[in-house]
């Protein structure tokens, strides 16, 4: 199998040393900076190469699958980039995976009253053409969403027989000031407040989803802890 990697920054990095240590697949590590590219692919000399690729470019990224003989896109780029890499894929005839999903967007003209393009709305507009092409997209498969959307499901079906409510927090914004060369103060380090998904609603079968409320929870103040105002 032989995968196109698409992004060689922390995650990207990250799963090439990981795929390194495994056997089942090549990759072709492809980034807008070659040199950071040609890093992540110092992993494994021999199996994983290094090329140049801007990931806008939805006819380049589909020459490129094609050239290489790749089986799957991953997708490990920023999720502005998600629409053109997945509909490269599409027409390429690779499968295709990603961590974070195409971005919503407000209502044009009433953003505070009604719904405007959701989160994976324009990945799920191609579903029919992905079914007729005979490949598989996962999208969304990171932590979050993607892992506590899992765990959320599971739970509703098995463990509980009514779910009120339930709160995701994700930290990966966490921001810690102190560095290796400077104590820290003596208000300890600072961080940007975790944000928050919450599912509510009833259970009300094996094939409903739980209900997701709109409104963040706010992070609980801790010492020597400050919440974003953003």
């Amino acid at each position: 199998m032989r995968i196109l990697l698409v992004g060689a920054g922390g995650v990207g990095t990250a799963f090439a040393q990981i795929a390194a240590r495994r056997r089942f697949a090549d990759l072709v590590i492809a980034d807008y900076d070659l040199s950071r590219a040609q890093r992540a692919a110092e992993a494994a000399p021999g199996r994983f190469t290094a090329v140049q690729l801007d990931a806008r470019d939805e006819q380049a990224t589909a020459a490129l699958l094609t050239a290489h003989g790749c089986d799957v896109l991953m997708n490990a780029t920023d999720p502005r980039f998600v629409m053109p890499l997945y509909r490269a894929a599409l027409q390429a005839g690779t499968h295709y995976l990603d961590m974070a999903m195409s971005l919503s967007h407000a209502h044009q003209d009433e953003p505070y009253a009604k719904t405007g393009v959701k989160l994976g709305d324009d990945q799920f507009a191609l579903a029919a053409e992905w079914e007729q092409s005979g490949k598989l997209a996962l999208v969304g498969i990171g932590v979050e969403p993607g892992l506590s959307d899992v765990f959320a499901r599971y739970a509703a079906d098995t463990l509980f027989s009514e779910i009120d409510e339930i709160g995701v927090r994700d930290g990966a914004n966490l921001e810690v000031a102190a560095t290796t060369s400077r104590p820290p103060s003596r208000s300890g380090p600072r961080s940007r407040s975790a944000s928050t998904r919450r599912w509510s609603g009833r259970r009300a079968g094996a094939g409903s989803r739980p209900r997701r409320s709109a409104s963040p929870r706010p992070s609980p103040s801790r010492p020597g802890s400050a919440r974003s105002s953003a």
